[in-house]
């Protein structure tokens, strides 16, 4: 028998005496689909018994493995607390807020800051910048005790309006014509008499000083093409005069002009009119930006 014949025979036998083919399973990505989707639902359901702690069964369970670890107390994880969780404090104790009309109040369990959603809970504050922040503070109610009381002295109590906000104490030069008549930056002779009762203040104090200039919503014509430039250029007279006359360092102050963007009153009636012709000087605070968000809080001044 030849050689080729030979290998046609063996051939043959393999393929007779050999097993079929094996069978490829396209389906096996459902396996790992099915696990994926169990994994998730442990998931949720995991999610939906932490959403849903009974306080009572939450501390019997505290309570339980405690004992099964012969330890009265459970170690802590939170500095300041004795255990991992108080029972306590996930369900608080106390009742809803009722209404004289027996209704439960909107800011019920919100205490000062459902009353004012802005302000910040000084409980929840760290000491260290609690205390930094009622130290700024006091010395922005100083200060404004101080400027108000030089203006009162001079006669000029009522020429400006004083508010602390979180940048600081803010000097409202805001009395009818007494500043600016309308489309001028030429300060009246009362505006430089109060620049100069607070100029030897402000020299003193270390803080930066701001000086922005506003107008109001009527448009201006001739000189200023529009309120932009009317308001930068009060702004720059008031910072001249209190360079120049009064003596601030020049890299202790600058100026900007708002236009009419930032009106203190709404509307284009006689009162809005007045009110948003000003110039504000705005002693900058230099305390930090967590301290700075407090103090309005501590003042009660802000707006």
């Amino acid at each position: 028998m030849s050689s080729s014949a030979a290998a046609r025979g063996h051939g043959g036998r393999r393929r007779r005496g050999g097993g079929e083919e094996e069978h490829v399973n396209h389906e096996r990505w459902l396996v790992s689909y099915s696990d994926m989707i169990t994994v998730l639902m442990a998931l949720f359901i995991v999610l939906f018994a932490i959403s849903q702690v009974d306080q009572q069964k939450y501390v019997a369970l505290r309570d339980s493995l405690a004992a099964g670890f012969n330890t009265n107390v459970a170690p802590s994880v939170l500095e300041g607390s004795t255990g991992t969780l108080d029972g306590a404090s996930i369900v608080p104790e106390t009742a809803p807020a009722q209404s004289s009309g027996g209704m439960v109040s909107a800011d019920a369990g919100l205490g000062a800051q459902g009353a004012n959603p802005s302000a910040t809970p000084t409980e929840t504050v760290d000491p260290d910048v609690l205390a930094a922040a009622q130290r700024e503070a006091a010395h922005l109610e100083e200060l404004r005790d101080r400027l108000s009381g030089l203006l009162a002295a001079n006669g000029l109590g009522d020429a400006v309006r004083f508010r602390i906000d979180d940048r600081g104490l803010v000097l409202g030069l805001v009395a009818d014509d007494v500043f600016f008549a309308a489309a001028s930056a030429e300060l009246t002779p009362t505006a430089r008499q109060v620049l100069d009762v607070a100029g030897p203040t402000l020299v003193e104090i270390a803080e930066n000083i701001s000086v922005e200039g506003h107008a109001n919503s009527i448009p201006v014509s001739g000189r200023y093409p529009t309120n932009w430039e009317l308001s930068s250029d009060r702004a720059t007279q008031v910072l001249r005069h209190l360079v120049e006359a009064d003596g601030i360092a020049a890299n202790r102050i600058m100026a900007v002009g708002f236009g009419d963007a930032r009106p203190l009153v709404d509307g284009t009636g006689e009162d809005a009119i007045v009110a948003n012709r000003r110039v504000d000087l705005v002693i900058l605070s230099s305390a930090p930006e967590a301290v700075r968000v407090l103090v309005p809080t501590l003042t009660g001044t802000e707006g």
